[in-house]
């Protein structure tokens, strides 16, 4: 059981160390998401989906070893969280504190990662309505007062004031 407790707290500290590198990654998305550089943004999501990648790996050995001590503690694998855990094993006070610790810092750099993402995320709808409305203002550019032209039938012949500007068209 100590062997196991041991590995689940290597688990633990390796998936600190993970989300530590994902919070850095999302601080540094932050100014690149400001700047507006697409090339730049792909960039650093693709170093996030590497992140996460090894946050699931991680993640996956925990559950593993999770399913272990559950067995040997003779529990369900669905109710023992980690906070059961550290209840359990209070007949080990050294372990106890150990688990407890990783634990809490898993918590701490889980909210400071909500935090950060939850900034890029307000970043980028911004930014989306910001692109929403230049698309709004180009097409009602287009979308000027048809001028008083009629054909040698009296009908009138529909031309729009402004039709010649270059720009971008959405049609295509």
């Amino acid at each position: 059981m100590a062997s196991l407790m041991e590995n689940l707290i290597d688990i633990l500290n390796e998936q600190y160390d993970a989300y530590s590198t994902l919070v850095e990654l999302s601080r540094k998305k932050t100014p690149i998401i400001v700047s507006g550089s697409l090339e730049d943004l792909q960039k650093i999501t693709d170093e996030e989906q590497d992140a996460v990648n090894v946050v699931n790996d991680i993640d996956k050995k925990r559950i593993e070893i999770m399913g272990d001590i559950a067995n040997v503690l003779n529990q369900d694998i669905n109710n023992l969280k980690l906070s059961n855990l550290v209840e359990l094993i209070n007949t080990r006070p050294e372990e106890q504190a150990k688990l407890n610790e990783a634990r809490g810092k898993l918590i701490e750099i889980g909210k400071e990662l909500k935090t950060v993402n939850e900034r890029n995320r307000e970043l980028l709808e911004n930014a989306l309505e910001m692109i929403d409305f230049d698309m709004n203002l180009i097409q009602a550019m287009k979308q000027a007062p048809q001028m008083g032209n009629y054909n040698s039938g009296g009908v009138n012949t529909g031309e729009v004031y402004g039709t010649n500007l270059k720009g971008f068209d959405t049609k295509q």
